[in-house]
């Protein structure tokens, strides 16, 4: 084969080299993964499931270290989900959202009221314009997800119990003209169900 075929059907990434240069890539933090733009290999066997767990070929990564190192790498383009590096770049599954928020703090009241989520992976974000929260409801049963921008199209599902706590200090308010249950956090309103369906 030669550097020219090379070139046309880059070999797929293992795991471990991805770590490999994730590593080398986010010693000072997050790395720019959005500045990026590395040859396309293809899917990897690496998925993310509902519940905030990787699996890579079918088998739970068991080492925390290694998710949150892989976490910096990922990307959104368009409908799908990529661990890129400066010199490749693969597709990966998510079955929902590739963060759980898993808890939240709220600092203040009234307008100035805050609420900061974190993640399964120890992200954190402040809820408001730049980090918003939006409520998907299931067409059937009505059952509500509800979901916080983490960073760059990447969102975090907000797990039941801390659903449940944000009820607890959410407020009715108006909202394009309606009438909504909400929660408001960096002087932001966010909708979670309309009023007149609350209890």
């Amino acid at each position: 084969m030669t550097k020219a075929d090379d070139a046309q059907n880059p070999v797929m990434p293992s795991a471990e080299g991805l770590a490999k240069s994730a590593r080398a890539a986010s010693s000072r933090g997050l790395p720019p993964v959005h500045l990026w733009d590395p040859p396309d290999c293809g899917d990897l066997d690496m998925r993310i499931a509902r519940d905030g767990t990787w699996f890579y070929m079918g088998t739970p990564i068991g080492r925390p270290e290694l998710v949150r190192l892989f976490s910096t790498i990922l990307r959104k383009d368009d409908d799908r989900y990529v661990l890129v590096t400066p010199v490749e770049k693969v597709g990966i599954t998510v079955d929902d959202a590739p963060f759980v928020a898993v808890d939240f703090r709220v600092a203040g009241k009234g307008p100035e009221q805050t609420l900061t989520f974190v993640t399964n992976l120890g992200d954190e974000a402040v809820a408001g314009p730049d980090h918003p929260i939006r409520v998907e409801r299931d067409p059937e049963t009505g059952e509500p997800s509800p979901y916080i921008l983490i960073r760059a199209k990447l969102e975090a599902l907000i797990d039941r119990k801390s659903f449940y706590r944000l009820v607890e200090v959410g407020e009715r308010a108006e909202h394009e003209g309606e009438r909504w249950f909400g929660v408001r956090s960096s002087g932001v309103f966010f909708p979670i169900i309309p009023a007149d369906e609350l209890p």
